[in-house]
């Protein structure tokens, strides 16, 4: 029979209790996901790795002071978040987001159907894009890229992001909305060429 596996609160309280094995499971079940969440925002496997250390050192010594009044995986993708973005601004990083990470419903009307496999041209037009796409993202402002990037990159619910930001739900909408409508402004021209391209190829 398998053993019981234990909640995120019954984690959290074993760490108060300075009970090691406590936060080594918080650190296994939660690293992968500090880890992606940074990377898109610092473009930097390095910098990514040292905001996890920093992230969870974070939790560490903040643990005690967990309300519980949302999942502690709001808390921590929030510490995560204002952790990367400190990060990006002391460096003067760009953030990165793939094509492949990009909402499916977004990609389909971005990328050609064509197998990019066997046709070096169409590699080459794919990095383009997807570099078009990494600029247009960069340029949002934080607070946009931020709901982009947690609801349609990591797939977080509007309730989710609205207890990660602590934004109304009918904020987070509208914000994800306007954002959208942003990265369809700037991409659309590029897009307009590249369907163009392709088409003719």
């Amino acid at each position: 029979m398998l053993a019981k596996e234990n909640s995120d609160l019954e984690l959290i309280q074993g760490v108060v209790e300075g009970r090691e094995e406590a936060f080594e499971e918080l650190l296994q079940r939660y690293s992968s996901k500090v880890l992606n969440l940074a990377l898109r925002i610092t473009r930097s496997n390095e910098d990514a790795e040292e905001v996890l250390q920093d992230v969870f050192v974070t939790i560490f010594k903040k643990v005690r002071g967990f309300e519980q009044k949302s999942a502690f995986s709001s808390w921590l993708y929030r510490v995560t978040l204002n952790t990367a973005f400190m990060k990006l601004r002391a460096r003067n990083r760009r953030k990165a987001i793939s094509l492949e990470d990009i909402d499916p419903h977004v990609r389909m009307n971005w990328v050609s159907k064509r197998s990019d496999s066997a046709d070096i041209e169409f590699i080459s037009t794919r990095h383009e894009v997807r570099h078009a796409i990494e600029e247009a993202v960069e340029q949002l402002p934080q607070d946009y890229r931020a709901i982009f990037i947690l609801r349609d990159v990591d797939g977080l619910s509007n309730q989710a992001v609205s207890e990660v930001l602590k934004l109304s739900v009918p904020a987070i909408k509208s914000r994800l909305h306007r954002s959208r409508v942003m990265l369809r402004e700037k991409l659309q021209n590029y897009f307009n060429e590249f369907t163009a391209q392709v088409s003719v190829a």
